[in-house]
């Protein structure tokens, strides 16, 4: 089931949703906008010939209150509010519709798990022609939340967990990479 913004607020009220910082205005009718922060990170061609599964993916880091994402290019970004999610609630970001319509692809590869806790990470895709200019701040995609059947057994206690900043894939330490190496 999807939360309404009357369920939103009194979870945040209570303590048990923690979006921090949080303006009244950020909470929807069905979701929460988040802001975009001033943590990005470009992978670094200049450092890796290809990108495999099984290895580091090299960054540049860059933190600013402005960005440029070229067109046809690919950005990880983070959201300036930091999230704790109970253990009976999940959750998907969505781009905003109006961003979406300028070309630029918002994604976060999936669902928050519950029990999830930190900022984050975007992934941003320009599909335009043209370069588009962000800013720190500026409501870039939604928060939904939705209430599951049963706590999670076993809450989120993954490889991003209390991420801060832009983190960049860990996909290198999967189960298999570590498996592969027995």
């Amino acid at each position: 089931m999807i939360l309404s913004d009357r369920t939103i607020n009194q979870m945040i009220k209570n303590g048990e949703l923690v979006v921090e910082p949080l303006e009244e205005y950020q909470i929807q009718p069905a979701s929460i906008d988040l802001r975009l922060g001033s943590s990005f990170l470009k992978i670094d061609e200049n450092l890796m010939e290809v990108m495999t599964l099984n290895d580091e993916i090299k960054y540049v880091n860059l933190e600013r209150k402005e960005i440029i994402v070229p067109p046809n290019s690919f950005l990880l970004a983070t959201t300036r509010e930091y999230i704790k999610l109970p253990p009976d609630i999940t959750a998907f970001v969505e781009g905003r519709s109006s961003i979406g319509r300028m070309g630029l692809f918002i994604q976060n590869a999936g669902w928050v798990d519950p029990g999830f806790e930190g900022q984050i990470t975007l992934e941003l895709y320009n599909a335009n022609r043209l370069p588009i200019k962000l800013t720190a701040g500026r409501r870039i995609c939604q928060l939904v939340l939705a209430r599951m059947d049963k706590e999670a057994k076993t809450p989120y206690q993954g490889k991003y967990l209390y991420q801060k900043k832009a983190v960049g894939s860990r996909v290198y330490q999967d189960l298999e990479n570590k498996q592969n190496k027995n």
